[in-house]
């Protein structure tokens, strides 16, 4: 935005300001206020005085002498100026590429006309109207980080926040910054819990206050200012709640994420919401999210590295983490398998040959693979999976290597996967990453990640699988009749060459495949995919993961073979049942990347993933 335009849009919004303050200040109190007038675009109701302050906003962009975009909570999208007005849908209209440059308007408007209605109702001094604006960039869908002027008016007070990209935020003009508070012990938190979140309950009660304003704008100004150490909105907040008090926030030298500590980058919409949690500083930052997520790093004292072995390369960088462990003072155990292949890799002629190829399949670690230090007893250190006892567990490869590890180690060890594999889905980093990763695993910088599991039963056995369970036939090109059962209540008979039952994890692996839907790790969900029906009806299921799910063989004289996660093969026969439902036990995964899930899809599943990364060649 450059000095010109952003002197348009000041001017607009200082307008906005002047002419909405008095107009809700004469209805402040009254029981005309309160009245409910209509259903906002956004589902919740209009109260009297919202719609007040919305026609002021409106009549102000409508003859303003350059078009703009509005997104309003109570009149939804709307193009407006030049005397026009016109609904529209923000994000359909962002992606046009026909409009004239003197038809394309110049801003996008996110306004909250009063945040903290209630609290004007009934004449509580916390209410204020909000004003986020963006340059349009015609073509493509903005998002809140599109945002590049941020404006907080408390109608109450007289209280004036701005703050503009990469020049801070100033109160009144003079420039803030929040508290240096941080301890959770000693903070002020203010926000919205969600009833039932044992975690969000810990911290609340390890704050030294608890505030609950009703103004989602106010209190993220009041982190901005020092007033408030955190706030959090566990219910989630709409994206025109918060895309000026981000920015205030931020530009002041705050924190504001979603419950995981992911980034905010949510599309510019009067439908979208998002959790936040907003803190002072990184330190309360990282409390407030390892305490909502459970999330508290232990010390990392024993680590076990597992890696394929098909291939020279993950068995030498395997040897370099071991190396690179014992120097940083960690007690180390490796698979049988994996200690066998470092022998003979130690004791190979061609090690130094083997090293070098290793360097050019991936040049970006190819100088940490100098000088590794073979002059290791790894006979001593190794052990089977399943007798694995410690803190982590490292795995070199792909998903069927993760999955490998997983399946065969106790369900407490969390996992640590470093793609040296086609997709890797699973994994948490690449190659080039692991070192810098590592260092902060060591000293205590990650979380632990929960994923559901799912535990199968069959004749009084039962076994466990992160990703999928596949039903087919033992004989190929022939079909199964099954019948599916969520608790008990039949939901579809049908022919089919097999059927996958699949946790949000697998969601991205052969569900997907099958034609079923990708599901966000946090959904407590199962998906019931069957593959190729021979039934124009037939579609996948996303059930609770709560509800148990039985599949039973109705053709006589058929089998079939249930496979788990692709590693483990039992057999089933007529009208035998499999039983499946959600584990006590979670699968866990550390963490050191706040990457979000879907940015993860969409590098990992173009083309399958296989152009995202080096090839291994003639190994």
């Amino acid at each position: 935005m450059d000095d010109k335009t952003r002197k348009i849009a000041r001017r607009l919004a200082n307008k906005i300001i002047r002419d909405v303050g008095p107009a809700v200040r004469e209805y402040v109190g009254t029981e005309l206020a309160g009245t409910e007038v209509k259903t906002g675009a956004d589902g919740t109701p209009t109260s009297f005085i919202d719609q007040v302050a919305e026609e002021k906003i409106i009549n102000i962009l409508k003859n303003a002498d350059v078009y703009s975009y509005l997104v309003s909570e109570e009149i939804g999208e709307l193009k407006l100026g030049k005397g026009s007005k016109r609904s529209i849908n923000l994000t359909q209209e962002l992606r046009r590429t026909d409009l004239d440059e003197d038809e394309t308007p110049k801003f996008i408007f996110l306004i909250d006309p009063v945040d903290g209605t209630n609290n004007a109702i009934k004449e509580i001094p916390a209410y204020a109207i909000s004003i986020a604006i963006a340059e349009v960039n015609q073509g493509r869908v903005a998002t809140i980080n599109d945002v590049e002027l941020g404006f907080l008016y408390n109608l109450a007070n007289g209280n004036f926040f701005e703050a503009e990209k990469g020049k801070g935020c100033k109160l009144n003009n003079e420039s803030v910054k929040p508290s240096n508070i941080i301890n959770v012990n000693q903070m002020t938190l203010g926000g919205f819990t969600k009833t039932g979140t044992s975690e969000a309950s810990k911290l609340v009660d390890s704050a030294r206050r608890m505030r609950v304003l009703g103004s989602v704008v106010l209190e993220l100004s009041y982190v901005a200012s020092g007033k408030y150490d955190a706030f959090l909105d566990l219910r989630g907040s709409r994206i025109i709640d918060i895309a000026a008090g981000k920015l205030i926030l931020e530009e002041a030298g705050g924190i504001i994420t979603d419950k995981y500590g992911q980034k905010l980058n949510n599309v510019l919409s009067i439908y979208e919401k998002t959790i936040v949690v907003a803190a002072n500083n990184e330190i309360m930052h990282k409390e407030i999210i390892d305490i909502l997520n459970d999330n508290q790093a232990d010390i990392i004292g024993k680590i076990g590295v597992i890696s394929r072995i098909d291939q020279n390369s993950p068995i030498v960088f395997a040897a370099k983490i071991i190396d690179y462990l014992f120097t940083n003072g960690r007690e180390v155990t490796v698979e049988k398998q994996l200690a066998h292949k470092l022998i003979e890799l130690k004791e190979n002629p061609n090690r130094d040959e083997i090293i070098e190829k290793t360097k050019r399949n991936y040049p970006d670690i190819a100088h940490t693979l100098d000088d590794i230090n073979f002059n290791i007893n790894y006979d001593i250190i190794s052990e089977n999976l399943f007798d694995f006892d410690c803190d982590m567990a490292i795995v070199l490869g792909g998903d069927g290597t993760l999955l490998r590890a997983h399946n065969k180690m106790q369900d407490e060890i969390p996992i640590f996967g470093i793609n040296m594999g086609t997709v890797g889905f699973l994994t948490e980093i690449e190659v080039k990453h692991t070192f810098k990763a590592l260092d902060d695993i060591l000293r205590g910088d990650y979380y632990k990640e929960k994923r559901t599991r799912l535990v199968v039963s069959h004749e009084n056995h039962n076994f466990k699988a992160m990703n999928e369970v596949v039903v087919m036939t033992e004989k190929p090109a022939k079909m199964l009749h099954f019948q599916i059962l969520v608790d008990r209540e039949i939901i579809e008979e049908v022919r089919a060459d097999g059927l996958i039952i699949s946790t949000p994890s697998g969601s991205t692996a052969y569900s997907m495949s099958a034609g079923g839907p990708i599901v966000d790790p946090k959904v407590g969900g199962f998906i019931i995919n069957p593959i190729c029906p021979y039934k124009l009806g037939a579609r996948p299921f996303v059930v609770s993961d709560n509800s148990e799910i039985t599949v039973k063989l109705l053709k006589k004289g058929k089998k079939a073979v249930f496979v788990m996660d692709g590693q483990i093969n039992e057999e089933a026969k007529y009208e035998e049942e499999i039983k499946f439902k959600k584990s006590e036990k979670d699968a866990l995964f550390i963490r050191t990347s706040t990457k979000y899930f879907y940015e993860k899809v969409k590098d990992k599943l173009n083309e399958g993933g296989i152009n995202n990364k080096p090839r291994c060649n003639n190994e």
